[in-house]
């Protein structure tokens, strides 16, 4: 009985002294004179790792040729079946791609399309700020990554470059 009245009494104290308004103020406090972190987006941009992933690229050899040899890893390896893959023969005996759509609504981002190349065809690049307006373009064409591709070589080759030491 002396056990509830002391845990009442407690409650009531509590109560009426305002305590946790008074640890809710004092943590407000705390942080009211504390370095601020908040990033002006547009303006500032926040380090990125190498190895940041994100809209997707093919690229070329040195000659201008597609780096992709259809060997269809990457729509294999998907976990989000993000990838279509259609393949044609060339004269020469040489398989390259028809088709190579990137449903970038379904695409998790998760790399292992990059990972399973191996001729380092399609990679991920540093590119976040993009956007769709029409039905459709969330759709990356063979000629979409592949200009996409082209404009950002400099840039896809950097990253590769260091990240290479770690695989």
């Amino acid at each position: 009985m002396g056990g509830v009245i002391m845990r009442l009494l407690k409650h009531y104290i509590k109560s009426f002294l305002f305590l946790e308004l008074i640890k809710g103020a004092m943590i407000t406090g705390r942080y009211l004179f504390a370095k601020k972190i908040t990033v002006q987006y547009p303006e500032e941009k926040t380090p990125m790792s190498p190895r940041f992933r994100g809209l997707h690229a093919q690229r070329r050899y040195a000659n201008g040729e597609e780096r992709c040899i259809a060997c269809k890893l990457c729509e294999a390896v998907c976990p989000a079946l993000a990838i279509t893959i259609d393949v044609t023969e060339r004269d020469d005996g040489t398989r390259r791609t028809s088709r190579y759509d990137i449903d970038l609504f379904k695409c998790i981002y998760c790399g292992f399309c990059e990972e399973a190349c191996p001729v380092d065809a399609i990679v991920e690049t540093h590119i976040f700020e993009y956007h769709f307006e029409n039905r459709g373009e969330n759709i990356m064409t063979k000629d979409k990554l592949l200009a996409v591709g082209d404009k950002y070589e400099e840039q896809i080759a950097a990253c590769k470059a260091a990240d290479a030491k770690y695989r």
